[in-house]
């Protein structure tokens, strides 16, 4: 027991001294880098955070969705529309994109959170194409059609400081992301992240000790679409336009990639998709324009050779116990 104990606190040092490590690089790698790497590095930030919220609802809880970039669009348009039209700063749009993205998925998720598997993913398939037809359709004349919404402003604390450049952004995104992480992790950790590791396992078996599965369901959309919408606020405000196009099904099977190639449930797993998918294109630009062949075949040999991704999750107590309830074995 003592050992066990003295490898666990080795194995903390050594993680907490990786992670400093790991902020320390990002700290420094805009002074080394050239702007465009930098921009490059924002989009992998903003693919992280785009991940990390498809993968409360697919990691956590198993659920299938092919339409989360409609959750991206509903924060992007409602900070494009509500800055442009009324002035509204950036920043206190933040937490407004959020809340808005997250009643979009109460609204539209509470009468299909029954549905399971291939079910829940056609009809997600269908919400986000629905988001950005509408979106086209220009409605009450505020989106812009398919010209989308130009003329966003950068965010800003006032006259103090105002995010208008890389290396701005770059910072912004990444401490949103950090502090996005250690939300997920606490929460992991939660009785809400048992709940929900419970219902992927088993839901039935879930169902049958209590857990209300359809509100914890419905409440892992609703977090991982405000996170979604987050990420709309921010690329809304770096690239100071949004259109329909930008929110399209394949940005969507993207993100389900990032998830399934990192490793479903595990946070540091899609942080590595999120660079597969953003970087590795732009490392090897001669072949970007077979991304999406490289991207089957990977998720093909992935599925193949390592189901459970780059990065699988590893489980905590509560859930081996219940895996091996679920065998029949006791836990020892």
């Amino acid at each position: 027991m003592k050992l066990n104990q003295d490898s666990g606190k080795q194995k903390g040092i050594s993680n907490r001294w990786l992670i400093w490590l790991v902020a320390i690089v990002f700290l420094i790698l805009p002074f080394l880098i050239n702007d465009y790497w930098v921009d490059v590095l924002f989009y992998f930030g903003n693919y992280a955070l785009l991940g990390l919220s498809l993968n409360i609802v697919l990691g956590e809880v198993g659920l299938f969705d092919l339409g989360h970039m409609g959750f991206v669009a509903i924060g992007a348009y409602t900070t494009a529309i509500l800055n442009t039209m009324f002035g509204i700063p950036i920043i206190i749009l933040l937490p407004i994109s959020a809340l808005a993205a997250g009643a979009f998925a109460w609204l539209v998720c509470s009468p299909i959170i029954h549905l399971r598997g291939d079910y829940l993913c056609i009809v997600t398939i269908g919400m986000g194409e629905i988001i950005r037809l509408t979106l086209n359709n220009n409605p009450f004349g505020i989106t812009g059609g398919p010209n989308g919404v130009f003329g966003i402003d950068f965010p800003s604390l006032g006259n103090l400081f105002v995010i208008d450049d890389s290396v701005k952004f770059y910072y912004y995104i990444w401490v949103i992301v950090g502090l996005t992480i250690i939300g997920l992790v606490n929460l992991q950790r939660s009785r809400i992240g048992r709940a929900w590791n419970y219902i992927r396992e088993d839901e039935i078996a879930a169902e049958s000790t209590g857990i209300d599965v359809r509100y914890y369901k419905l409440l892992a959309f609703i977090l991982g679409a405000g996170l979604a919408g987050i990420s709309g606020n921010i690329f809304a405000s770096k690239l100071m336009i949004v259109s329909p196009e930008s929110f399209s099904f394949m940005e969507s099977c993207l993100l389900f990639c990032i998830v399934l190639i990192g490793g479903m449930g595990s946070i540091p797993g899609v942080i590595i998709g999120s660079a597969a998918i953003s970087l590795f294109p732009e490392v090897f630009r001669p072949f970007a324009q077979s991304r999406m062949l490289i991207f089957g075949v990977a998720m093909i040999v992935m599925m193949v050779f390592r189901p459970g991704g780059i990065w699988p999750r590893k489980r905590g107590s509560s859930e081996l116990q219940l895996l091996h309830m679920k065998v029949g074995k006791e836990v020892e």
